[in-house]
C-alpha cells in the first residue's frame, strides 16, 4: 500500500533527523530500556503516536497496520520509546474497548501526545505466567476500592503516571480460577502504594516491585466491568505478545552487522548460509506477526497466534545473539562500525535471557497454544 510505504518513509526520516538533532544512541530492547520523555513528546507532536485512537480523542483514527509500520521503524532504529510504550501498545486499546467515556477523554489525548506513561501490574511473586494465582485484592468501600497486595516485574512503573492493576474483587473459586478478577487504573502517587526498583545484573533499572497497603482508588478507577478482568487481560495480551518487538529487539545490532559484512569476500559458504537462514526466519516471523495485526484490525480473536509469535519470535531473538557473536568475528577491529557493534552485542548478551520470560514464559505459552489447538 502506497499509504503505508509513505508512512514508513516519514517515520524513517523523522527518526534520522531526531537522532542527529538530539544525539540519542540506538539501544537493544529500546522498548524496555530506552526511556526518553522528550523523544516521546516529539514523536507525538509529529503524529506518530495514538495512530489507532479515534480523532475525537486526539488520535489519528488509523488502523493497526499503520501502527505496526511506525513501531517497526522505531524498533529497527533502536529509538528511545520506552516511556510511552505500554500506554500506546496496551492501555489505549483497553480504554477504547472497555474504558468509560470519562477515562477515554482524560487519558487517550495524552497518550496520543506522548505525555502519558503507564505500567501493567499483572505478575506477582507467586503468580508469574500463571496469572490465575494472583492474590492482590481490591475490596469495595465507600466511594471506591482499597487495594492490598504485591506486583513484581512491573516494567517502567517508576516512570508511569498510572498502573493498570489486575486484582481480585471476589474470593477465589478453585473450580473457576479465572473468575473474580477486575482491572483498575491506579495513579502512581496514590497513598499506600510504594514502588521499589528491581535492578538487573547490568545495574539498570527497568523493573519494579509494587506494594499496595490499603491503597484507595475511587470508583472511577475501575476499568471495564467488575469481574471481567480476566477476559480483558487476555485480550490485552494479544497486543503484548504479537508485536514486532517480539522479533526486533536485537535489530539495532543485526542490521548494522549485516551491512558491515556485506560484500566481504572472506565469508565462507557455511557462514553465508547461516546469514541467509537468519534473514529467512526474520522474514517469516514478520509475516506471522503482521497476520496477527490483520486479525486484530478485523476485531478477530488472536490469542493463540499471538502466543505463537511470542514463542517463536523470542527464541529467534536469543539465537540471533549467538549468531551475531560469531559473525562479529568477521568485522575488523579497526573498522569504524566495530566499537558500536561491540557495545550492542554486549547489551544483547545481557538482555537475551529475558526475551523468552517476559510476557509469559515460552514454556507456559506452548501450553496455551496446545489448548487452543485442542491438543490438551
Amino acid at each position: 500500500m502506497t499509504e503505508l510505504t509513505d508512512l514508513r518513509t516519514q517515520v524513517r526520516e523523522f527518526v534520522a533527523a531526531d537522532r542527529v538533532e538530539h544525539g540519542w544512541t540506538p539501544e537493544i530492547d529500546a522498548w524496555l530500556c530506552g526511556a526518553d520523555p522528550g523523544f516521546s513528546s516529539r514523536l507525538g507532536a509529529a503524529g506518530f503516536l495514538g495512530l489507532t485512537i479515534p480523532e475525537k480523542y486526539g488520535g489519528h483514527g488509523l488502523g493497526h497496520l499503520h501502527r505496526y509500520v511506525v513501531t517497526e521503524e522505531l524498533l529497527i532504529a533502536g529509538a528511545p520509546v520506552a516511556a510511552h510504550w505500554f500506554a500506546d501498545r496496551q492501555v489505549a486499546p483497553g480504554l477504547l474497548t472497555y474504558g468509560s467515556e470519562k477515562q477515554r477523554t482524560r487519558i487517550l489525548p495524552e497518550i496520543a501526545a506522548g505525555r502519558f506513561y503507564s505500567g501493567i501490574g499483572m505478575s506477582e511473586p507467586q503468580a508469574g505466567s500463571d496469572l490465575a494465582a494472583a492474590s492482590t485484592r481490591a475490596t469495595r468501600t465507600d466511594g471506591g476500592w482499597v487495594l492490598s497486595g504485591r506486583k513484581v516485574w512491573t516494567s517502567s512503573a517508576h516512570l508511569a503516571h498510572e498502573i493498570v492493576v489486575l486484582a481480585r474483587t471476589s474470593p477465589a473459586d478453585p473450580e473457576h480460577r479465572h473468575a473474580g478478577f477486575s482491572q483498575f487504573l491506579v495513579p502512581t502517587d496514590v497513598a499506600g502504594l510504594s514502588i521499589d526498583p528491581i535492578v538487573t545484573t547490568d545495574g539498570e533499572h527497568h523493573f519494579n516491585e509494587l506494594v499496595f497497603e490499603d491503597a484507595f482508588v475511587s470508583d472511577d478507577a475501575l476499568l471495564g466491568e467488575e469481574g471481567n478482568g480476566w477476559h480483558q487481560v487476555t485480550a490485552e495480551l494479544s497486543f503484548e505478545r504479537s508485536g514486532p518487538e517480539r522479533i526486533l529487539s536485537t535489530a539495532p545490532l543485526l542490521l548494522p552487522l549485516l551491512r558491515a559484512l556485506s560484500g566481504r569476500a572472506d565469508i565462507d559458504d557455511g557462514t553465508a548460509a547461516d546469514i541467509g537462514h537468519l534473514v529467512a526466519r526474520l522474514v517469516s516471523l514478520r509475516q506471522l506477526s503482521v497476520s496477527v495485526a490483520h486479525a486484530l484490525a478485523a476485531g478477530e480473536p488472536a490469542a493463540n497466534q499471538a502466543a505463537l509469535v511470542k514463542d517463536l519470535g523470542t527464541r529467534f531473538e536469543q539465537e540471533s545473539v549467538n549468531l551475531a557473536a560469531e559473525l562479529a568475528e568477521f568485522v575488523h577491529r579497526g573498522d569504524r562500525a566495530y566499537a558500536d557493534l561491540a557495545v550492542l552485542l554486549r547489551a544483547s548478551r545481557l538482555h537475551s535471557p529475558m526475551f523468552t520470560l517476559r510476557g509469559g514464559t515460552n514454556e507456559v505459552l506452548r501450553g496455551v497454544i496446545a489448548r487452543g489447538m485442542g491438543l490438551r
